[in-house]
């Protein structure tokens, strides 16, 4: 099977060094194995996705040296084949619409609880027994993880990163845990989770390798079940070391500081990008 990865930005700020350090692992892996590296724009966030944030991504990764395959899959054209997924879980019984806001999830998490323990932050079940036949607009659509894990056989995948090499095996009670009913569906109507898309699109664009942060390490869990209950292959994952700021804080797109086309207009290189994120020199080999 030919290696197949990606690099799937949000088009809702300027590329920084982290987004540059995980294209470039991403492309070199690609090219070391003879592989395909493709480029997807995960555009489903309407109310902060631009347009000419876009147009700077590909203009950002042309200048590293980057090259991918057309057409490039924006997610903003499959919104009707995402929530058509999103409903085939609905009629499983397997997601419930939800109207809590933050303050009402954080009031629960306050209060005593009773019953199977949770991590921090994870949403305590208001809504659980909500009938889909209840949803109304502005209502998100949460995945029942107690009833997805019931009488399935935990999936495993493998790993390649280097915090995390090896064989992972999923756990049901960490999953209730530590993730617990997570959203799928956004409050806007059509509009599914970044976790549910992107499972969707890895399937149909045929990924092998999913090349990311190891900030993202967690959410593989629940990518891995969601692949299992919809089946859909797991590919190998890959969680790579994060870029950090001079105080150790992992950056975000608000650093504008540490802005690709800031260190373009300033006179800096490819290869001096490369170097900043502590990559050697592409082989002239290829």
């Amino acid at each position: 099977m030919t290696f197949t990865t990606r690099f799937a930005p949000s088009p809702t700020g300027p590329l920084h060094l982290g987004h540059a350090y995980s294209a470039l692992v991403a492309h070199d892996m690609a090219r070391a194995s003879g592989g395909r590296f493709l480029l997807r724009i995960e555009d489903t966030d309407i109310d902060r996705a631009r347009a000419h944030w876009e147009e700077q991504i590909y203009e950002d990764l042309r200048w590293l040296g980057l090259d991918w395959e057309s057409p490039v899959l924006r997610q903003s054209e499959h919104l009707a084949e995402y929530n058509a997924t999103l409903m085939q879980l609905a009629e499983r019984g397997l997601v419930y619409p939800c109207s809590c806001r933050r303050s009402d999830i954080r009031a629960a998490l306050s209060a005593p609880q009773e019953g199977q323990p949770r991590g921090p932050g994870v949403y305590p079940g208001t809504c659980r027994d909500r009938p889909m036949s209840s949803r109304q607009p502005g209502d998100a659509l949460r995945l029942n993880m107690e009833r997805s894990v019931a009488g399935i056989s935990m999936p495993v995948f493998n790993e390649t990163g280097p915090k995390h090499v090896g064989r992972q095996q999923l756990d049901a009670a960490l999953l209730i845990r530590d993730i617990g009913d997570a959203v799928l569906g956004r409050k806007e109507i059509e509009t599914v989770s970044y976790v549910l898309a992107s499972v969707i699109d890895d399937a149909s664009q045929g990924i092998t390798h999913v090349v990311r942060g190891e900030d993202l390490y967690q959410i593989t869990f629940l990518q891995v079940l969601l692949q299992r209950l919809l089946d859909l292959p797991t590919p190998v994952y890959h969680h790579h070391r994060l870029i950090r700021d001079d105080a150790g804080k992992r950056l975000a797109k608000r650093d504008d500081a540490r802005a690709i086309a800031g260190y373009r207009a300033e006179g800096a290189s490819p290869q001096d990008i490369r170097t900043m994120v502590g990559l050697k020199p592409i082989p002239s080999s290829f």
